[in-house]
């Protein structure tokens, strides 16, 4: 290994790429984050930041650019299953500006765009930085369907192979997670953490681990759960309640 020779040309700059995801957050939602006046010109700004971040690729740009459209549909119905599920929330609005599950799936979904390009270390950039500011760490390189919801948020892991289907809801706490990373780098490449499928809910502190671990349709894992293997369609998954006791002083 040799850390002498980092070219510094060819790595995207940190700063730059976080005010680039920055701009295109406010491209998707003009005026919810700071005043737009014209969108347009914020638009022709976006491409030049990416241009700034990712070298004056233009085909790359070009498809980023096509693929955002999409980014959008995909997060209104994330937005749509925030405000549904969630008894607290008052509108779209306060959702949209307030919800840190809201603004790692932003930045997921900005990211996941560009990890999907090649564009690994910038995606990775974003990743990490909306996982310091919400303590949510979603790997770019998960693929998560529609009407994603987290609820609060924080300790929730996402590791890059999971792939998660449509109208989820992760709490608090969720790991998903690899079984065993002994082998280190020889592991890259492989499909390490689980499949979760469509309408699950999985609440706080459970963790799900494994490439090969599949959870079924419509299926509820409790808090605290551990799951290493696959589980069925149609089930509740919990732990046997605990035998509370309770002493004098």
């Amino acid at each position: 290994m040799n850390l002498n020779n980092f070219d510094f040309e060819s790595i995207p700059n940190k700063y730059e790429t976080i005010y680039f995801l920055q701009s295109i957050r406010d491209l998707l939602f003009p005026n919810y984050f700071c005043k737009v006046k014209d969108i347009e010109c914020l638009r022709n700004k976006c491409k030049e930041n990416f241009l700034s971040v990712i070298k004056n690729d233009e085909d790359k740009m070009n498809s980023f650019f096509d693929g955002i459209k999409n980014v959008y549909d995909l997060l209104l119905t994330d937005i749509e299953m925030t405000f549904s599920s969630d008894p607290a929330s008052n509108s779209y609005e306060e959702v949209i500006i307030t919800y840190p599950g809201i603004y790692a799936i932003i930045t997921y979904r900005i990211a996941h765009l560009l990890y999907e390009l090649g564009e690994k270390i910038s995606a990775r950039i974003m990743s990490e930085y909306a996982h310091s500011k919400t303590g949510i760490d979603i790997h770019p390189g998960a693929r998560i369907g529609h009407h994603f919801f987290i609820d609060h948020g924080t300790g929730i892991v996402i590791g890059e192979t999971t792939v998660i289907g449509d109208y989820v809801k992760l709490y608090q706490g969720v790991t998903l997670g690899a079984l065993s990373l002994s082998k280190g780098h020889e592991l890259k490449n492989t499909k390490r953490h689980p499949t979760i499928g469509n309408h699950v809910t999985i609440y706080s502190n459970a963790s799900i681990l494994g490439g090969e671990t599949v959870v079924g349709d419509n299926v509820t894992i409790g808090g605290n759960v551990f799951i290493t293997k696959s589980i069925p369609s149609n089930v509740i998954v919990t732990l046997q309640e605990p035998k509370l006791i309770v002493n004098n002083k």
